[in-house]
């Protein structure tokens, strides 16, 4: 059991499970009501709100642009005004000098007048002569104030033929600006489309040699950029492209495919149908990087966008538009460079772990050598001390054998010198008789 107080009167009474549950669900109704009552009223507050703004911003947007072109029209007008106001400053100037040109010629007159009233009192032919003479001049001087009103006449008329020109030239200044402006919007709206810099006719291959042959002799000097002829493999990319630093050490190569497509075009190809041929065409040619120069998809947001990396597909590949050629170049090519300083200062730390390396084998290839002439002369030396030994024991046995010839030589010789003829006749007879008839044989010739 349950026990529940009244918020009114304060009594507490019990209720059984059941109903504690039915009074707790009715209250978590009406909460779950209010709350979404409340956030309901919420949103569409929110909702009212956010209309309002993308109301007040479009009308203030709108009012911006209508100002601006109020602005231009308000200057346009007040060009025109000025133009208009310097024409009648100009014309009224004109008609001043006129009719000052005109009070100066009536002055003349009046003073020839009186000229002519003074010579007359003098004498008749002093007058005649002097009629005559102001007759000329004042003629003359008509003929000169003629000439001056109709040049000034005709300056007036050149002055309003200029102004009229004026208000021509800054009405069609006016109207070429207005149509600038249309073609200017009508480009940007098909700038996302229409990003091409070659003109109709012109192939895209021969855009971008172009390009390139306008920095070679003075970016490039050290870069190879020309046709891939070499389709030994069965297939060829349009360019390839090659650079190497003032010691002749290539550090940047790209393979480049150009590819363009016209409107009327019945089948409309995709860039990543060249993906797989480009990719074999760079490892077969060697080259680092391979780039795609495409008009393919022009209203594809993604290759609108600039250079596109698609090395998720295929390593060091990228898709750019014509306009992007030469700065791809000069971002690949600056990053190679630095890439070659890396690699170089590497190089020359690997040259340096190699040459301690290397001495450090050449004193262990020493030494074992060392150790091993060592032991060998040792051992050489070890076996001619033997084999002196054995001359040694070798001489001391002939000299032994020597000695003991000597002896028995001694004993035959001492033999030899025992010898005699009554010796060898004692036991031999006939010996005897021989010898005794050779020695009385010999006694008889000497006598």
């Amino acid at each position: 059991m349950q026990e529940i107080k009244c918020p009114k009167c304060g009594e507490v009474f019990q209720v059984d499970e059941s109903g504690y549950a039915a009074i707790v669900r009715q209250v978590r109704d009406k909460e779950f009501e209010k709350e979404l009552s409340e956030r309901k009223a919420q949103y569409l507050s929110e909702k009212e709100n956010a209309v309002l703004l993308a109301q007040t911003q479009t009308r203030q947007e709108l009012a911006e642009e209508i100002s601006r072109l109020q602005a231009k029209l308000a200057a346009a007008e007040s060009a025109r005004q000025l133009a208009e106001a310097d024409a009648r400053s100009r014309q009224e100037k004109l008609l001043s000098e006129q009719e000052k040109a005109l009070s100066q010629k009536d002055a003349q007159i009046s003073l020839l007048n009186a000229k002519i009233t003074s010579v007359q009192e003098t004498a008749d032919k002093d007058i005649a002569l002097a009629v005559s003479k102001a007759a000329a001049q004042k003629e003359k001087q008509i003929n000169e104030m003629d000439r001056q009103i109709y040049d000034l006449t005709g300056r007036i008329e050149h002055a309003k033929q200029e102004t009229r020109l004026r208000e021509q030239n800054i009405k069609e200044q006016y109207e070429e600006r207005l149509r600038m402006k249309d073609e200017e919007i009508a480009y940007y709206k098909d700038f996302k489309a229409r990003q091409s810099t070659k003109m109709i006719g012109e192939s895209l291959e021969q855009h971008c040699e172009t390009e390139f042959n306008k920095l070679r002799a003075t970016g490039f000097q050290n870069a190879y950029f020309e046709k891939d002829n070499d389709a030994r493999t069965g297939s060829k990319g349009d360019y390839i492209y090659k650079e190497t630093d003032p010691d002749g050490i290539e550090f940047i190569s790209i393979m480049f495919e150009m590819k363009n497509e016209m409107d009327e075009t019945a089948t409309k190809k995709k860039n990543e149908d060249f993906f797989k041929e480009l990719d074999k065409d760079r490892r077969e040619k060697d080259c680092e990087y391979a780039v795609l120069v495409s008009m393919l998809e022009p209203d594809s947001e993604l290759y609108n966008t600039g250079i596109v990396d698609v090395s998720y597909r295929y390593p060091k590949m990228y898709v750019i538009r014509p306009q992007f050629f030469i700065p791809m170049i000069t971002l690949l090519r600056n990053a190679s460079l630095n890439a070659l300083r890396y690699k170089q200062e590497l190089a020359v730390i690997k040259n340096q772990n190699i040459d301690i390396s290397h001495f450090e084998e050449d004193m262990n290839d020493f030494k074992e050598k060392f150790n091993r002439n060592f032991r060998l002369a040792s051992e050489r030396f070890h076996r001619a001390i033997d084999e002196i030994d054995k001359t040694i024991d070798h001489l001391q046995k002939t000299k032994e054998a020597l000695l003991s010839s000597e002896n028995n030589l001694r004993l035959a010789n001492n033999k030899a010198e025992d010898l005699s003829i009554k010796r060898l006749t004692k036991n031999n007879p006939t010996m005897k008789a021989k010898f005794d008839e050779l020695s009385s044989h010999d006694g008889k010739e000497d006598i």
